[in-house]
């Protein structure tokens, strides 16, 4: 029995209906699952024009075709939508528990359409469906709705949840699996609030063999050794994806003050993975069938900021609110983080909008009658903490800060764009593209906005691995412009396979992509070839393409703001500028984009997207 099943949940909360759709296998091999299968999803059932707030958008929550096998950082799903952040293509991914539920219970993903008059939750146990009274969590935040329906049914079921900010449809609100995952990025959360879905439980107790079950195992067991052995897999061990914070600060890499200082190792040393495993570090935690276990478990047992023992920050959280804001107090830091968590925002977008405002306060732009008699000062805990309440409440100037960057810019006005940082409308998230220009170029044309998980281009150009059966040799140098739009471009393809597959990027980083079509093709029966593969990955790029451009993306949203432009004077990356110019138009010919930077009708007719093509 192959690992997918060809089923896809679909849920109508306008009129409580529930049915199964089915997607046939050429679908299946083509896209996948994740978020390669939503796209095509999205493209044929909802228009582009969609209101990212009605009841029109679909919220798609997909698993992968390794999903519920035991491979090693499997259990992951993601969400896809048309974002209320950007306006466009929208998705995240996450880890945890539901990834393997979803696929026992028998279904490649779940379709979320229509909008509840009341607070509800979808139940699924097996192919029994309900759409439930959610009254009773409703306003708790997610570490409590966790709790509650965990418990709710006969047998502890795996939960995905929102917490009072998407409620409140903060335009970056979160999507979490229990209490240590969270598909943060986009606005997921707020795409579930806008439909009053606060929850999907989920109980699978079906099996997940594969097409072979007995190679699988065989190469399950080869893969276990490769992570075990491999350095990076066993630093992130040790303190978790913290453990990028001292080497981001040698490349440059680091963001600091609102990305305006190059050199933040004084503030980062203090709250990196080093830091927090010294002081606060109580254990690991780990996704379903993950040896890795990179998760922090951490407590603060006094003080102002106090945490409870519970999920640490990962790196992002880490340095968005430590050097981003200035801010070297790590029981804080902790705070925030666990604050996030329950609340439920995307932390990254949170602390960037912080940082931008409070440069919008140093520089006169906004005032202390602005944020009722408050401030917004650099490295000072609480003001961050003060203005944090008010923008998962959307209480105050949160309100206008719960819009994000750009929609708080907009607001603010007086030549405040100057202090943005995104692209498309996403905030950038904590790596620089002028101390990796690849990285750089990789992060100007992701298709959800300014990312550095939808391609391989950080941990390539960063030397953390190399894939030489594909081109991909290694030994590039960061901060040089040549050769990057070819690194770049199959970089996205890996990202794109990862995010389809749906499987963790840190795994990936053990394995070769020989490994990845070995496992691939004895999960789902097709025989994958590295060629075939490639083609996946570049099909479901243009899909995503495709629908941003129906959605209004051009060549003139394939940038970096100004401050991303402007070269560092000291720190790792000093003097660098990346060649945006230069790399967006060798990328461009090798994308196949036309000057506009639309899909050329014979690339999408070459990789089978013919009904896209028509579109356009």
């Amino acid at each position: 029995m192959a690992s997918y099943t060809g089923k896809i949940l679909d849920v109508d909360l306008n009129t409580g209906s529930i049915s199964t759709s089915t997607v046939d296998d050429e679908t299946i091999r083509d896209f996948m699952g994740g978020s390669g299968l939503a796209a095509k999803l999205f493209l044929d059932r909802v228009s582009p024009d969609v209101d990212p707030l009605s009841g029109d958008n679909v919220f798609f929550l997909m698993v992968g075709p390794l999903a519920g096998t035991l491979f090693p950082g499997s259990s992951r799903f993601t969400v896809s939508f048309k974002s209320p952040l950007t306006g466009i293509w929208g998705e995240a991914c996450g880890g945890g528990n539901v990834a393997p539920a979803i696929k026992k219970a028998g279904y490649d993903g779940i379709a979320v359409s229509g909008t509840s008059d009341k607070p509800v939750y979808i139940s699924i146990v097996d192919s029994k469906v309900e759409i439930k009274d959610a009254s009773d969590v409703w306003g708790k935040d997610v570490y409590e709705t966790v709790d509650i329906l965990e418990k709710a049914g006969e047998k502890k079921a795996s939960v995905v949840c929102i917490g009072p900010a998407g409620e409140k449809l903060v335009k970056f609100s979160a999507v979490a699996n229990g209490k240590h995952s969270f598909a943060a990025r986009t606005g997921g959360g707020a795409v579930m609030g806008s439909k009053n879905l606060k929850a999907i439980t989920v109980v699978g107790t079906g099996k997940v063999e594969g097409a072979k079950h007995e190679e699988m195992k065989e190469l399950r067991k080869t893969i276990i050794e490769k992570v075990k052995e491999n350095i990076i897999a066993q630093s992130l061990t040790a303190q978790g994806t913290n453990m990028g914070m001292d080497v981001g600060c040698y490349l440059g890499d680091v963001p600091a003050k609102n990305y305006s200082i190059g050199d933040p190792t004084e503030i980062a040393t203090k709250v990196g993975g080093g830091a927090v495993t010294e002081q606060f570090y109580t254990g690991n935690s780990s996704c379903q069938s993950c040896p890795t276990a990179c998760k922090r478990v951490i407590k603060v047992d006094d003080g102002p900021y106090k945490v409870e023992e519970g999920p640490g920050p990962e790196y992002e959280s880490a340095a968005v609110f430590g050097p981003m804001l200035m801010n070297d107090n790590l029981p804080s830091v902790l705070k925030l983080n666990e604050l996030s968590n329950r609340k439920g925002v995307d932390s990254i977008s949170c602390g960037a909008v912080i940082a931008f405002a409070m440069e919008c306060f140093e520089n006169g732009l906004i005032s202390s009658d602005d944020l009722d008699g408050g401030q917004l000062r650099w490295g000072e805990p609480d003001d961050i903490l003060a203005i944090f309440d008010k923008i998962v409440k959307r209480e105050g100037f949160g309100d206008v800060l719960a819009e994000g960057v750009v929609g708080a810019s907009k607001k603010i006005g007086k030549d405040s764009e100057k202090y943005t940082a995104e692209v498309k409308g996403l905030e950038m998230p904590m790596h620089d593209g002028r101390a990796l220009h690849g990285l750089g170029l990789s992060q100007m044309m992701s298709n959800r906005g300014c990312c550095h998980v939808q391609g391989m281009s950080l941990q390539v150009e960063s030397s953390w691995c190399a894939y030489p059966e594909i081109g991909l040799e290694g030994g590039y140098v960061p901060m040089d412009s040549n050769n990057k739009a070819a690194m770049t471009f199959k970089c996205e393809h890996i990202g794109q396979l990862i995010n389809s597959c749906v499987i963790c990027m840190f795994n990936m980083l053990c394995l070769s992509m020989d490994d990845l079509a070995a496992i691939l093709s004895a999960a789902t029966g097709f025989e994958y070839t590295l060629e075939e593969l490639l083609k996946c990955g570049d099909r479901m790029w243009q899909i995503k393409r495709g629908l941003n451009v129906l959605m209004g993306v051009t060549s003139e949203d394939d940038r970096m703001t100004k401050r991303m432009l402007t070269p560092f004077t000291d720190g790792g990356a000093a003097g660098s500028t990346p060649d945006y110019d230069l790399m967006r138009g060798e990328y461009y010919e090798l994308r196949g984009l036309d000057d506009n930077g639309i899909p050329t009708k014979e690339r999408l007719n070459n990789l089978g997207l013919e009904d896209l093509a028509a579109k356009l």
